[in-house]
């Protein structure tokens, strides 16, 4: 009996193992099939890569005309606005130059003036040359009758005629002069003649220079790089320090080129930075992808015919847009790592853009100084050189 529950038990045991065996297998062909299936409803339509790195606009702050710097009014890490000074330089030359160009202006106006009364005295020697010239008539037709009987001699009638000739030519004489004279002001009130406009575009040009004492901020963002210094003496369009805004950054992710193949500009994309560990992500776009590989690009790019060669996978720079909102929540700085993802499920963008772009990379209307300003004033010097009547 004994020998029959052995067989039987050894049979049962058998079973019991050929069970668990076909469950383990059956969940391994499960777990099989699901990532089969997650390959390729997920991963396939996913690239990804770790070499992307944050960027943004570094703005090079420079002066716009020469000088000794007075001030510096921003250091680095600082935050500023849009138009705020960040540095001063010593005004007294611009002062000096738009003095003097008030004086240039002044002196044109009351030259005007003088040439306008110039042309008017003219007008007056017109008419004194007129009355000349009938004198000289009226005295010639006087005497030619007499002569043919010998009243008077015919010397007289000779210097008649020369006194006629010389009147007429002392008429014309002063009409060219009046007509010159006409010429510089005829057609235009002082205020608007070419040399009086002339003279206040100087003004405005010294006005602005003035203005320009101040280095202000185009950009909303945060100093880096201060390398400007008190008492230092600049030229213009020399760098004084950065500003960064980090309001509107991208990253440049390098995809190898066999990554490049499902990539499309507007795909959606996450963006993990090891700064915050990847708890936040970052959400953004496709912006576009670079025109060359970043070897291409490099300062010594490779010279692949030059002799020994070795294939290397080559990647490409692609710009991903983060959104705004996301960056107000999780600020990022320039430089840092990240890891990018991309969705290629749709795939119906263009792979390159297809249009010029039409609107600005970047704009600041802090530069457009307030000329009205400036015309009031140059206008100012006008009137008080015009005179009483004009």
């Amino acid at each position: 009996m004994n020998a029959n529950i052995e067989p039987a038990a050894a049979t049962q045991t058998n079973g019991k193992r050929r069970r668990i065996l076909l469950l383990i297998a059956a969940i391994f062909i499960g777990i099989g099939v699901i990532w089969a299936a997650y390959w390729v409803l997920v991963l396939s339509k996913r690239e990804k890569t770790d070499d992307a790195y944050i960027n943004g606009n570094r703005v090079v702050i420079s002066a716009q005309v020469s000088g000794t710097v007075i001030a510096v009014l921003a250091d680095d890490t600082q935050l500023v606005n849009a138009g705020q000074v960040l540095a001063k330089l010593d005004p007294t030359d611009a002062q000096t130059a738009l003095s003097r160009a008030a004086s240039a202006l002044a002196q044109t106006v009351r030259q005007v003036r003088q040439q306008k009364a110039t042309a008017g005295q003219y007008d007056s020697e017109i008419d004194s040359r007129r009355l000349e010239l009938s004198r000289a008539e009226i005295d010639l037709s006087k005497r030619q009758p007499l002569i043919a009987d010998h009243a008077i001699a015919g010397e007289e009638v000779r210097h008649a005629e020369e006194g006629v000739k010389m009147a007429q030519a002392a008429l014309r004489q002063a009409e060219r002069q009046s007509q010159s004279a006409h010429a510089l002001v005829d057609g235009t009130p002082v205020e608007s003649n070419p040399a009086v406009l002339q003279a206040k575009d100087a003004y405005r040009d010294a006005w602005i220079a003035a203005q320009r004492n101040a280095v202000v901020a185009p950009v909303t963002g945060y100093v880096a790089e201060r390398s400007v210094q008190l008492g230092q003496h600049i030229q213009a369009g020399e760098a004084l320090m950065t500003v960064i805004p980090l309001h509107s950054l991208w990253v440049d992710a390098n995809f190898k080129e066999v990554q490049l193949r499902n990539l499309r500009i507007g795909q959606k994309a996450e963006v993990r930075s090891d700064l915050y560990g990847g708890s936040f992500i970052f959400h953004g776009h496709v912006q576009g992808m670079s025109a060359g590989t970043g070897a291409a690009f490099s300062l010594l790019p490779p010279q692949n015919a030059s002799g020994n060669w070795i294939k290397v996978v080559q990647r490409v720079p692609v710009r991903i847009l983060i959104d705004d909102n996301d960056l107000k929540k999780s600020p990022l700085r320039v430089g840092l790592s990240a890891t990018v993802t991309v969705d290629t499920t749709s795939r119906d963008g263009p792979v390159l853009a297809q249009e010029a772009g039409d609107k600005p990379v970047g704009d600041t209307q802090v530069y457009t100084q307030d000329l009205n300003k400036a015309n009031a004033e140059a206008d100012a010097v006008v009137q008080r050189n015009l005179g009483n009547g004009h």
